[in-house]
Protein backbone atom coordinates (compact mmCIF):
# COMPACT_ATOMS: atom_id res chain seq x y z
CA UNK A 1 0.00 0.00 0.00
CA UNK A 2 1.06 3.71 -0.53
CA UNK A 3 0.29 6.45 1.34
CA UNK A 4 0.56 9.72 -0.28
CA UNK A 5 1.50 13.40 1.59
CA UNK A 6 -1.37 15.80 0.60
CA UNK A 7 0.86 18.53 0.80
CA UNK A 8 4.04 18.03 -1.53
CA UNK A 9 2.96 14.47 -2.95
CA UNK A 10 5.55 12.46 -1.09
CA UNK A 11 4.74 8.92 -1.69
CA UNK A 12 5.05 6.53 1.08
CA UNK A 13 5.45 3.30 -0.12
CA UNK A 14 4.95 0.31 2.65
CA UNK A 15 6.53 -2.35 0.24
CA UNK A 16 9.92 -0.24 -0.30
CA UNK A 17 10.04 0.81 3.03
CA UNK A 18 9.47 -2.35 4.64
CA UNK A 19 7.21 -0.74 7.64
CA UNK A 20 3.38 -0.55 7.30
CA UNK A 21 2.22 3.26 7.77
CA UNK A 22 0.20 2.25 10.72
CA UNK A 23 3.24 1.16 12.22
CA UNK A 24 4.71 4.54 12.27
CA UNK A 25 5.13 6.77 15.28
CA UNK A 26 2.25 9.39 15.71
CA UNK A 27 4.59 12.01 15.86
CA UNK A 28 6.14 11.08 12.24
CA UNK A 29 6.69 13.58 9.86
CA UNK A 30 6.68 13.73 5.83
CA UNK A 31 10.66 13.41 5.21
CA UNK A 32 9.64 16.43 2.61
CA UNK A 33 7.89 19.12 3.62
CA UNK A 34 7.39 17.84 8.00
CA UNK A 35 4.09 17.65 7.55
CA UNK A 36 2.36 15.30 10.03
CA UNK A 37 1.07 11.97 9.84
CA UNK A 38 -2.36 12.81 9.52
CA UNK A 39 -1.91 14.80 6.17
CA UNK A 40 -0.93 11.49 4.16
CA UNK A 41 -3.94 9.14 2.78
CA UNK A 42 -3.86 5.76 1.29
CA UNK A 43 -3.53 6.41 -2.81
CA UNK A 44 -6.75 6.14 -4.34
CA UNK A 45 -7.42 4.80 -7.85
CA UNK A 46 -7.22 8.10 -10.22
CA UNK A 47 -10.87 7.50 -11.32
CA UNK A 48 -12.84 6.92 -8.27
CA UNK A 49 -11.01 9.42 -6.35
CA UNK A 50 -12.46 12.40 -8.08
CA UNK A 51 -15.92 14.10 -7.47
CA UNK A 52 -18.05 13.96 -10.36
CA UNK A 53 -18.18 17.75 -11.78
CA UNK A 54 -22.21 17.26 -12.04
CA UNK A 55 -21.72 17.86 -8.40
CA UNK A 56 -19.59 20.44 -8.54
CA UNK A 57 -21.05 24.53 -9.24
CA UNK A 58 -18.93 26.43 -11.08
CA UNK A 59 -18.19 30.00 -9.86
CA UNK A 60 -19.51 32.80 -11.70
CA UNK A 61 -19.23 36.55 -12.16
CA UNK A 62 -21.49 37.31 -9.47
CA UNK A 63 -19.77 35.27 -6.98
CA UNK A 64 -16.69 36.90 -7.84
CA UNK A 65 -18.41 40.06 -6.57
CA UNK A 66 -19.04 38.93 -3.83
CA UNK A 67 -15.61 38.39 -2.39
CA UNK A 68 -14.32 40.23 0.86
CA UNK A 69 -10.90 43.16 0.43
CA UNK A 70 -9.15 40.19 1.94
CA UNK A 71 -10.14 37.65 -0.53
CA UNK A 72 -9.60 39.77 -3.11
CA UNK A 73 -6.20 40.87 -1.51
CA UNK A 74 -5.30 36.56 -1.58
CA UNK A 75 -6.34 35.75 -4.80
CA UNK A 76 -4.51 38.92 -6.33
CA UNK A 77 -1.49 38.29 -4.55
CA UNK A 78 -1.71 34.13 -5.50
CA UNK A 79 -1.89 35.43 -8.85
CA UNK A 80 1.79 37.60 -8.48
CA UNK A 81 3.25 34.81 -7.28
CA UNK A 82 1.67 32.56 -10.07
CA UNK A 83 3.65 35.17 -12.77
CA UNK A 84 6.61 35.48 -10.94
CA UNK A 85 7.17 31.67 -10.80
CA UNK A 86 6.60 31.57 -14.73
CA UNK A 87 9.02 34.58 -15.25
CA UNK A 88 5.92 36.99 -15.80
CA UNK A 89 7.17 39.74 -13.50
CA UNK A 90 5.38 42.48 -15.44
CA UNK A 91 2.24 40.83 -15.11
CA UNK A 92 3.19 39.99 -11.13
CA UNK A 93 3.86 43.51 -10.73
CA UNK A 94 0.69 44.81 -11.64
CA UNK A 95 -1.12 42.14 -9.73
CA UNK A 96 1.10 43.19 -6.60
CA UNK A 97 -0.47 46.62 -7.39
CA UNK A 98 -3.87 45.43 -7.24
CA UNK A 99 -2.98 43.03 -4.06
CA UNK A 100 -2.11 45.67 -2.09
CA UNK A 101 -4.91 48.00 -3.06
CA UNK A 102 -7.07 45.40 -1.69
CA UNK A 103 -5.28 44.91 1.32
CA UNK A 104 -4.97 48.34 2.44
CA UNK A 105 -9.00 47.98 2.64
CA UNK A 106 -9.21 45.20 4.90
CA UNK A 107 -10.71 45.96 8.16
CA UNK A 108 -9.45 44.38 11.60
CA UNK A 109 -10.34 41.70 12.87
CA UNK A 110 -11.67 41.36 16.27
CA UNK A 111 -12.13 38.38 18.69
CA UNK A 112 -10.82 36.18 16.40
CA UNK A 113 -9.62 32.58 17.75
CA UNK A 114 -7.42 29.94 16.30
CA UNK A 115 -10.99 27.17 16.37
CA UNK A 116 -12.25 30.10 13.91
CA UNK A 117 -9.40 30.31 11.64
CA UNK A 118 -9.04 26.07 11.37
CA UNK A 119 -12.63 26.11 10.47
CA UNK A 120 -12.13 28.67 7.84
CA UNK A 121 -9.26 26.92 6.28
CA UNK A 122 -11.22 23.03 6.55
CA UNK A 123 -13.80 25.17 4.45
CA UNK A 124 -11.69 26.25 1.66
CA UNK A 125 -9.65 23.01 1.23
CA UNK A 126 -13.33 20.79 1.23
CA UNK A 127 -15.58 22.85 -0.33
CA UNK A 128 -13.57 26.41 -2.33
CA UNK A 129 -10.65 24.78 -3.52
CA UNK A 130 -12.78 22.01 -5.90
CA UNK A 131 -14.86 24.74 -7.07
CA UNK A 132 -12.07 26.61 -8.62
CA UNK A 133 -10.50 23.65 -9.73
CA UNK A 134 -13.40 22.77 -11.94
CA UNK A 135 -13.99 26.52 -12.84
CA UNK A 136 -10.20 26.23 -14.18
CA UNK A 137 -10.64 23.15 -15.52
CA UNK A 138 -13.37 24.12 -17.81
CA UNK A 139 -11.57 27.16 -18.51
CA UNK A 140 -8.96 25.07 -19.63
CA UNK A 141 -6.77 27.45 -17.80
CA UNK A 142 -3.41 25.53 -16.66
CA UNK A 143 -1.88 28.51 -15.27
CA UNK A 144 -5.00 28.81 -12.54
CA UNK A 145 -5.02 25.11 -12.22
CA UNK A 146 -1.41 25.23 -10.98
CA UNK A 147 -1.97 28.56 -9.04
CA UNK A 148 -4.95 26.41 -7.58
CA UNK A 149 -3.01 23.19 -6.72
CA UNK A 150 -0.14 25.70 -5.07
CA UNK A 151 -2.66 27.36 -3.14
CA UNK A 152 -4.36 23.76 -1.93
CA UNK A 153 -1.32 21.87 -0.85
CA UNK A 154 -0.29 25.80 1.14
CA UNK A 155 -3.98 26.27 2.58
CA UNK A 156 -3.54 22.28 3.74
CA UNK A 157 0.33 22.81 5.19
CA UNK A 158 -1.81 25.76 7.23
CA UNK A 159 -4.33 23.84 8.20
CA UNK A 160 -2.22 21.36 9.50
CA UNK A 161 0.07 23.75 11.52
CA UNK A 162 -2.55 25.51 13.28
CA UNK A 163 -4.55 21.99 14.42
CA UNK A 164 -0.57 20.65 15.61
CA UNK A 165 -0.50 24.62 17.35
CA UNK A 166 -3.57 23.94 18.75
CA UNK A 167 -2.26 20.63 20.32
CA UNK A 168 1.20 21.84 21.20
CA UNK A 169 0.97 25.01 22.01
CA UNK A 170 4.06 27.22 22.33
CA UNK A 171 6.29 23.93 22.80
CA UNK A 172 6.03 23.32 18.84
CA UNK A 173 7.84 26.87 18.30
CA UNK A 174 10.48 26.22 20.67
CA UNK A 175 14.27 26.40 19.29
CA UNK A 176 13.06 26.36 16.24
CA UNK A 177 12.49 28.87 12.79
CA UNK A 178 9.44 29.64 11.02
CA UNK A 179 10.21 30.31 7.13
CA UNK A 180 8.00 31.25 4.67
CA UNK A 181 7.97 30.55 0.47
CA UNK A 182 8.00 34.04 -1.22
CA UNK A 183 7.22 32.30 -4.44
CA UNK A 184 4.04 30.01 -3.15
CA UNK A 185 3.29 31.05 0.54
CA UNK A 186 4.59 27.24 1.93
CA UNK A 187 5.52 27.70 5.52
CA UNK A 188 7.82 25.37 7.14
CA UNK A 189 8.92 24.56 10.33
CA UNK A 190 12.88 24.21 11.17
CA UNK A 191 16.27 25.11 11.97
CA UNK A 192 17.05 26.11 8.12
CA UNK A 193 14.79 26.15 5.19
CA UNK A 194 14.31 23.37 2.50
CA UNK A 195 16.61 22.94 -0.23
CA UNK A 196 13.71 22.93 -2.44
CA UNK A 197 10.12 24.30 -1.74
CA UNK A 198 7.43 21.03 -1.67
CA UNK A 199 4.95 23.13 -3.30
CA UNK A 200 6.55 25.07 -5.68
CA UNK A 201 10.10 23.37 -5.91
CA UNK A 202 12.16 27.08 -6.05
CA UNK A 203 15.66 26.94 -4.37
CA UNK A 204 15.86 27.66 -0.09
CA UNK A 205 17.27 31.12 -1.17
CA UNK A 206 13.59 32.38 -1.91
CA UNK A 207 12.53 31.47 1.93
CA UNK A 208 12.53 34.09 4.09
CA UNK A 209 12.53 33.85 8.05
CA UNK A 210 9.68 35.17 10.04
CA UNK A 211 11.65 37.80 12.27
CA UNK A 212 10.25 39.32 15.34
CA UNK A 213 7.77 36.65 16.17
CA UNK A 214 7.00 35.64 20.27
CA UNK A 215 9.80 33.34 22.09
CA UNK A 216 8.55 30.26 22.48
Amino acid sequence: MKYICSICGYVYDEDKQKVPFSDLPDNWKCPLCGAPKSAFAAEKDPQSAREPASKIAPILDEDIKKLSAGQLAALFSNLARGCEKQYKFEEAALFTEIADFYTAGVPSEENTSIDELSSLLKNDIDEMYPLTMETAENAKDRGAQRIRVWGEKVTRMLSSLVDQYRAQGEEMLKNTEVWVCTVCGFIYIGENAPDLCPVCKVPAWKFEKIEGRRSA
